[in-house]
């Protein structure tokens, strides 16, 4: 019987809730109406604090400002980037709600937005994302971030149509040219990817993570070379990088390159002693070299690590089976069954 064979290709699109950059978001106080000029004081030199790091005396800064104005918004909205920075989300997130009662800006709903995904409300911050957007229908970060949910509730078209926005208003937009190629990989457009993957390494050379994505692609057009090559050149770029030595090991098990593939799932589990797929994948590899004591340990190592891990019962299953042991083998069958796995239907009609 054949060894089935994860791919366990790791989307890694690193969304990610981006720093708030000053420059960004943060613009200098006018002269305000009311000659409260020791609030625009307080405000501006948040602003310089902010953008040296120093998150705490910007803190101090912006709080002066607002005792002084308390219907300073855009001390009430920088002070919720820095309560974001230094990871008060609640206290964030009610900042923004201050700034937008007394003036609803684009930029006051993104930040709101913000910490509505980080704090796993994805619902409100694409409504959020959305009022943004509405305000300001240039607003490329607004249009990326909305199709990272989308892509998250897979909604995988949304998603290219949210990316493809971005990249109009910022056509130097890596991060948006790499998932957009992730979206387009789930919809199977893969050379769609392929261009934006190459596009955003155009852009920005330094991203093994598009790397990674890349190879992956490659892998699914049963291209293991170009997959091999490009999980090659994301390590090197990354050299602690597991999931790449993971995924470059199932390329090699498709080239057929066991050993090779061996060496790679042994270094993912030196750099991440507790990575129940390469265990899985190395006892895959096991296999096919013909060491069945070897590849049974690695699936009772990842079955440990991760209990629900459906395939390590089907591969101990086989392994077993190769080692006379039915009985074990069987029960590991059932367990894979139990788990989901649908080609464990086909080894359990052999069983008593």
């Amino acid at each position: 019987m054949k060894l089935n064979t994860l791919s366990f290709t790791v989307l890694m699109s690193f969304f990610a809730i981006q720093t708030v950059s000053a420059q960004d978001s943060i613009v200098k106080a006018a002269i305000l109406d009311d000659g409260s000029q020791n609030a625009e004081k307080s405000y501006n030199q948040g602003i310089q604090h902010f953008a040296s790091k120093n998150f705490k005396e910007a803190l101090t800064d912006f709080n002066a400002a607002i005792s002084i104005k308390p219907d300073f918004d855009k001390a009430y909205y920088n002070r919720g980037n820095t309560k974001m920075e230094l990871n008060d989300l609640q206290g964030a997130l009610a900042d923004f709600n201050m700034a937008l009662n007394i003036s609803q800006q684009s930029e006051y709903f993104f930040g709101r937005a913000q910490v509505k995904y980080a704090t796993s409300d994805k619902a409100g911050a694409e409504q959020d994302y959305t009022k943004a957007i509405e305000m300001n229908t240039g607003y490329s970060q607004a249009f990326y971030y909305r199709g990272v949910i989308k892509f998250e509730n897979k909604d995988y078209t949304g998603a290219v149509a949210d990316f493809t926005e971005a990249i109009k208003f910022n056509n130097e937009y890596a991060y948006a040219y790499n998932d957009r190629g992730s979206a387009k990989r789930q919809l199977e457009d893969y050379d769609g990817a392929i261009a934006d993957y190459k596009k955003a390494l155009l852009i920005s050379p330094n991203m093994p993570f598009t790397l990674n994505n890349m190879a992956s692609v490659y892998r699914k057009k049963g291209k293991s070379k170009e997959a091999i090559e490009n999980y090659t050149a994301a390590i090197k770029l990354k050299g602690d990088y597991y999931i790449a030595y993971t995924n470059r090991g199932s390329a090699k098990l498709d080239a057929g390159d066991f050993k090779g593939a061996q060496e790679d799932f042994s270094k993912a589990i030196q750099l991440k002693a507790d990575y129940a797929y390469a265990y899985n994948n190395r006892a895959v590899a096991k296999y096919k070299l013909k060491d069945y004591k070897g590849s049974i340990e690695d699936c009772s190592k990842a079955i440990e690590l991760e209990p629900t891990n459906g395939y390590a019962f089907l591969n101990r299953g086989i392994a077993k089976e190769m080692l006379r042991d039915e009985a074990g083998a069987c029960a590991d069958w059932k367990k894979a069954e139990e788990l989901g796995v649908e080609t464990a239907k086909n080894y359990n009609g052999s069983c008593k």
